[in-house]
């Protein structure tokens, strides 16, 4: 299974975009969570996201298709990093594909002490994924509406000496 990740550019801005309320779209009509949807934000955002100077989106590259993006984000002058979103296709859902691009991240960035993120508590599968992955619940959460939680994870590293 090839997987890697590239460096997103403004000219593919317009597919992750597209992309991204691909994957997300089911979730919003699930969760119906309007303000904080990515499959609600507009092309701009994807757009600043690239254009980051403290972060970068990323195309998730599977068999030199691309199947989805992920956004790393650092505050200046720390070494603890946000992601998100993170997305996939739902037909590449399922392969293992979120768990190779964890690790993926980590070997990018070996100056992170921590990875931090967020999801959606009542998505168990994410919940997992992350958990297998090493997150675990920071104890923040937040309500979005009566059916949805947003609930914080954080995976903190030890740095190789």
């Amino acid at each position: 299974m090839g997987i890697a990740l590239e460096k997103a550019a403004v000219s593919d801005a317009e597919l992750i975009y597209a992309m991204q309320v691909e994957a997300f779209l089911p979730l919003l009509e699930t969760y119906q969570d309007y303000n904080t949807n990515p499959a609600n934000e507009k092309l701009d955002r994807v757009i600043t996201r690239i254009h980051n100077p403290h972060g970068g989106f990323y195309k998730i590259m599977y068999n030199k298709a691309v199947v989805g993006a992920v956004c790393v984000v650092w505050k200046e002058g720390t070494t603890k990093f946000w992601i998100s979103p993170m997305f996939i296709l739902p037909k590449y859902q399922g392969k293992g594909i979120a768990q190779k691009v964890i690790l993926l991240l980590e070997e990018m960035f070996p100056q992170a002490t921590s990875w931090e993120l967020a999801t959606i508590l009542e998505e168990k599968r994410n919940c997992y994924l992350y958990e297998k992955m090493g997150f675990v619940q920071t104890g923040v959460s937040k309500r979005l509406n009566d059916c949805t939680t947003l609930v914080y994870y954080q995976k903190p590293l030890q740095l190789m000496k």
